[in-house]
């Protein structure tokens, strides 16, 4: 990249009218004085014929004719604005002399307008030449005092040679030489994330230059609406103070290709989503077998009874047409102000609720609202005359239709986000409410769709069950259902749609059926369901807060999973026994930057002091690659990130970053049971490297911790006996151990429901693990999602398994369970398991233990 100080070129902008020349601050429009429009000046007109201040095109002219732009041959945009409020006189008073695409020469007259008629019905005639874009514009010099149309210099600007190379000035316009993105690669989904959030980074202006056209690089839907291929060829252009650096560490990651492998287009950072219901996953929907039930997929477990709340938001109105342009952004603005504040007070009542989930997916839409390029082709859509809410709406549903379409599962998912993010800004700009009536007590939700911030404010005292006519069960209306503990189904049958309000229904949300019409015994067998999983429920809390022992007198130890020390706090009051997977990536994702040791220090020993010296604590390091990429720390190009850098190779390869979580961990050591355990190692090498790292840290911070592996690969259950060797522990994530061993991706949507944890496959697997540990002493836990299936538990128990760790709301009926189990009987029970031949064989065999 070539780096040279632009050429300073300057452009001249002539009066377009006759009169004295305005400081734009004067100008009574919030819009125009706090150059939320753009830069420039006004003029109080003495004349009555608009001109071009500069030879150029005609690239918009308004409808009502009171407003145009003029692009310079240097691309600078200038927009002329007659009068204030003068959208509403609808073109009355206004004749265009000028076309949509005309060339114009510098004074040639652009639009005539009435004086008289303007000076009755308009607010003010004052007219604003103003520059939406200032990106290459350096700086302004107005003039002031009297002008004349077509004579007097009123505005120069000082402009940054268009084809100049980088510069290093302090607040000018740096661009880069021309990068060619690399082979098999392209701007899709995970690279255009990783892009965007490091130009977020940096303070200047940042946009990507390809034949002609440019977009901000600070939007993801931007980049990926540019729609970069393979060998296309891209400049960075950034004005600002630090505009030098972001233009060298843009250039730099588009060199390396973003972390996309080559022809692929990777996913984007995982963000809480719910998929459109266009492109749901092949999943197992239910099928009817009696009139009176209606068939979805299941989406959250449990059975309720209840009367039906048809749920239908009010339908807004949109108009087309809006008031001045100036006004109508005001209205946008104050209206996405208000909408960041309305999701930041529904996330603080969450909190209140301890409930994580529900606040990361209202964080994710505050991300999307300050997407700057939604703003822009709404602000566009209002220039042509549109009120700010139909260019809002234009804005965000066309957005959300390029998100549907892309390859990437991850963030076609956030098209629906999107959507429910932009209706919650429409329904302010139309001065609607948005939603229908609250739902009663004992109520059944029934709707067409719910969006995601629809579902997070659910009363749970009131709403028993909901069901969805669209939807899936990886979405976000699921998500938020299983996090509230309510009975869901999704996509059941549009009937559902036609069932009187306060008719009486039972929702089954693990079947995934709703039934109606029920007979007096009928609805009595299922009130006495209801009634017995109440009755279970309550054992589990109270088996939550006693130790966990089988019927013949068998510890086994219950921790739990968890993110911060805020879920330490509710792992601890529902009964965890200690934590055994502190998942340490949630510190370095989502930001721009990485976590400092300071930072990661305070958050490992805020969760030390909780549980304190008694409560195990295990802290996984870094675990990122594959699907969760971090921004700044884009991976090389991978065939397949997830037979590629992950887990431990990825600290391994960045050992700055690997020694200073390793220090910050060492740190927390004093104040209770800390175990380090290094995620996915695959070979005896990569623990010995991790090891001979930490050894060198500890010793320096005089420190000491114990030492464990994740078992993922079934490579490390091969050399199982040699790892045993080196380390105090094991714990298994069967996630990652069954989607390696039977090479399915656990996010496959067609492929996801065959790769089960308990294939007896993985069983085999499970039980070499647990011998290789036991016969060096070593204890093992199971960290993965089949720790928390209370059908597991006596496979796990029988192969020999000495500790769990669970999702917190699991941890009630895992002791409740094992409660009712014995030892003695379920070793027997794993040996015959393991010579099953299929995953349906298993679970049949487990589900006739259930008592």
């Amino acid at each position: 990249m070539v780096v040279s100080a632009p050429a300073t070129v300057h452009l001249d902008l002539l009066a377009p009218l006759s009169g004295v020349l305005v400081p734009l601050a004067s100008v009574p429009d919030p819009a125009f004085a706090r150059k939320l429009v753009g830069d420039g000046v006004s003029i109080d007109p003495t004349s009555s014929e608009l001109l071009a201040p500069v030879a150029g095109t005609v690239s918009q002219l308004h409808r009502a004719r009171h407003a145009v732009a003029i692009t310079s041959a240097e691309g600078v945009e200038i927009l002329l604005h007659i009068g204030l409020d003068t959208v509403a006189l609808k073109g009355e008073g206004f004749t265009a002399k000028v076309a949509l695409g005309d060339r114009v020469a510098a004074g040639q007259v652009l639009i005539a307008f009435d004086p008289v008629i303007l000076g009755r019905k308009a607010r003010c005639l004052l007219t604003e030449m103003v520059i939406p874009d200032g990106a290459q514009v350096r700086s302004m010099v107005p003039a002031s005092g009297l002008v004349v149309a077509g004579q007097t210099l009123a505005l120069r600007l000082e402009l940054g040679e268009a084809a100049a190379e980088p510069s290093a000035a302090g607040d000018g316009t740096v661009k880069s030489g021309m990068l060619v993105v690399p082979a098999g690669s392209g701007l899709h989904a995970r690279p255009a994330a990783i892009l965007a959030a490091a130009a977020r980074g940096f303070q200047a202006t940042i946009r990507l230059l390809r034949d002609g056209s440019e977009v901000n690089a600070k939007s993801v839907l931007a980049i990926l609406g540019f729609e970069v291929q393979p060998g296309d060829e891209l400049q960075v252009q950034a004005t600002g103070a630090d505009a030098q650096e972001a233009v060298a560490a843009l250039a730099r990651l588009l060199a390396e290709g973003c972390g996309d492998a080559p022809g692929q287009a990777a996913a984007a950072p995982a963000v809480p989503s719910a998929p459109p219901a266009t492109r749901e996953p092949a999943v197992a929907k239910a099928v009817a077998t009696d009139p009176g039930e209606l068939a979805g997929t299941p989406a959250s477990p449990g059975l309720a009874a209840g009367r039906v709340f048809q749920y239908r938001p009010e339908a807004l109105k949109v108009l087309e047409t809006g008031k001045d342009a100036a006004q109508e952004r005001s209205f946008l603005e104050a209206a996405l102000q208000d909408a960041g504040l309305q999701l930041e007070s529904i996330k603080a009542r969450i909190r209140a609720s301890a409930d994580p989930t529900r606040v990361q997916i209202l964080s994710a839409h505050q991300e999307l609202l300050a997407d700057p390029e939604l703003k822009a082709a709404a602000c566009e859509g209002i220039a042509a005359g549109q009120s700010a809410a139909f260019a809002w709406q234009a804005a965000f549903t066309g957005g959300a239709a390029r998100l549907a379409g892309l390859e990437s599962p991850l963030l076609r998912e956030r098209a629906h986000d999107l959507r429910d993010v932009g209706h919650r800004v429409l329904v302010l700009l139309t001065g609607s409410t948005g939603a229908g009536p609250e739902p009663p007590k004992d109520s059944i939700l029934v709707a067409e769709a719910l969006t995601p911030s629809e579902a997070a404010q659910l009363d749970r005292t009131k709403v028993l069950g909901l069901c969805t006519t669209t939807g899936g069960p990886t979405g976000h209306v699921a998500i938020l259902a299983r996090a509230l503990g309510i009975p869901a189904v999704v996509g059941i049958d549009e009937a559902a749609l036609a069932i009187p309000g306060h008719a009486l229904v039972v929702l089954d949300g693990s079947r995934g059926i709703l039934l109606r019409d029920l007979s007096a015994p009928a609805l009595a067998e299922v009130q006495a369901q209801i009634g017995r999983q109440t009755g279970i429920r309550a054992q589990e809390r109270e088996a939550a807060q006693k130790p966990a022992v089988t019927r013949d007198g068998f510890a086994l130890e219950v921790a739990a999973n968890i993110r911060s020390a805020q879920e330490a706090r509710e792992a601890v009051a529902a009964g965890a026994q200690g934590i055994g997977l502190l998942r340490s990536e949630f510190l370095f994702l989502n930001r721009e930057t990485a976590p400092t040791e300071d930072e990661q220090a305070a958050e490992y020993s805020a969760v030390a002091r909780i549980l304190g010296p008694d409560r195990k604590l295990v802290i996984r390091t870094l675990d990122v690659g594959g699907d969760k990429p971090l921004a700044y720390l884009p991976l090389p190009a991978e065939a397949n990130p997830f037979l590629g850098l992950r887990g431990v190779r990825v600290s391994l390869e960045r050992p700055d970053l690997f020694r200073s979580q390793l220090r910050a961990i060492l740190r927390a050591a004093p104040l209770g049971d800390l175990h380090i355990m290094f995620p996915m190692v695959s070979t005896l090498e990569e623990l010995l490297a991790a090891k001979a790292i930490l050894a060198e840290e500890a010793k320096a911070l005089d420190r000491s911790a114990k030492v464990g592996v994740m078992i993922e690969v079934p490579s490390a259950v091969l050399i199982a006996d040699a790892l045993a060797r080196e380390v105090d522990f094991f714990s298994i994530g069967t996630n990652d151990l069954t989607q390696y061993c039977m090479a399915m991706d656990r996010g496959h949507p067609r492929l996801a429901r065959q790769a089960d944890a308990l294939h007896p496959g993985v069983l085999q697997l499970i039980g070499l693990t647990v011998a290789s540990a036991h016969k060096h002493g070593r204890w093992v836990g199971v960290c993965g999602g089949l720790a928390s299936d209370v059908l597991a538990l006596p496979a796990l128990l029988g192969l020999g398994v000495d500790e769990l760790s669970v999702s917190v709301p699991a941890i009630g009926a895992i002791k409740a369970r094992l409660a009712r189990l014995d030892k003695a009987a379920c070793a027997p029970l794993a040996q015959e398991l393991l010579h099953l031949s299929t995953a349906a064989q298993v679970r049949e065999r487990l589900a006739a233990l259930v008592q």
